[in-house]
């Protein structure tokens, strides 16, 4: 499934990359949930090595590495320079010395067959360019029964961390139609549709299961708004657009709309993402111990 706009994707997250890093500590803590609970899908543990797929500013790699421990490895890709060097700088700081730091897409992973215990992508299997052939990288590059686990965006609906902002710039800028397999953050929200992949890719024991979890930051309403519009190439792009008193206005009808989600003390927004997970079948010999496939609608 790749897509004809993969440069500028590419170049949106370099741009964005800046102010990722700015905001890197606020992310992390906002999605450490999703972290953990990819660990725990993947099934992760001490002494593994893991491949961490299109890591951002370091997410989860950073978390990853203490749960592998010095005996174990983690290993992390992002496409985009900028995310690196954001990455490794913050590894640096924490003194972290079992994460290995490369700058490639996907679909060119530099390792070898078989290689690691897990792949992990936390919620950037969405800005795949072709996401059917990263897919099957990952595959190639993880151990025989070992797990391949992708943690994506569920439905906008259940996600108004994201939506409000949106909704309310869509009435004074002309929103994009996208086609539904272009990269884009609820690319593959629709139950069933990443699974399908994995399982055309080759994976085995295909399973997807819905994660709740809060979005939280002792953040004010206004940091929300910078946050946002800092962080979405989108949305700075769409108010660079507009004239100031439009921007005002926008911003005052957005802080109105969240206030619900802020209390004494900071953020609390609902959030919800799937799990989607496969294993690598069995070598050529090896019997296969497996259940029937899950099917998906």
């Amino acid at each position: 499934m790749p897509t004809d706009n993969a440069s500028e994707v590419l170049a949106a997250w370099e741009t964005s990359s800046q102010y990722w890093n700015k905001h890197q500590a606020l992310i992390e803590q906002m999605y450490t949930p999703l972290s953990l609970a990819i660990i725990e899908e993947a099934r992760i543990g001490p002494k593994q090595a893991v491949l961490d797929v299109g890591g951002g500013s370091g997410e989860p790699s950073l978390t990853i590495a203490p749960v592998v421990g010095n005996s174990g490895s983690v290993t992390y890709t992002d496409p985009t320079a900028g995310m690196v060097r954001a990455a490794q700088e913050e590894a640096v700081r924490r003194g972290l010395t079992n994460i290995q730091f490369h700058q490639c897409p996907v679909e060119q992973l530099p390792f070898a067959d078989a290689s690691f215990d897990a792949v992990v992508a936390r919620l950037s299997a969405m800005f795949f360019p072709d996401v059917l052939a990263g897919i099957r990288e990952t595959l190639r590059v993880v151990k025989p029964h070992g797990v391949v686990s992708f943690l994506v965006w569920a439905d906008k609906d259940v996600n108004p961390f994201f939506t409000v902002v949106s909704e309310i710039l869509d009435r004074f800028v002309q929103p994009e139609v996208l086609d539904e397999d272009a990269p884009a953050a609820f690319r593959f929200s629709r139950s069933g549709k990443l699974a399908k992949l994995l399982q055309e890719a080759g994976a085995t024991s295909v399973t997807e299961r819905v994660f709740a979890f809060s979005i939280e930051a002792p953040i004010t309403v206004e940091q929300f708004w910078q946050l946002r519009t800092e962080m979405s190439d989108t949305f700075r792009n769409k108010l660079a657009r507009l004239v100031p008193d439009q921007v005002a206005a926008i911003k005052y009808t957005v802080q109105k709309k969240v206030g619900k989600y802020f209390k004494t003390g900071g953020m609390v927004f609902p959030g919800q993402v799937l799990l989607v997970s496969g294993q690598k079948p069995k070598g050529d010999g090896e019997e296969s111990h497996s259940g029937p496939q899950a099917s998906f609608s």
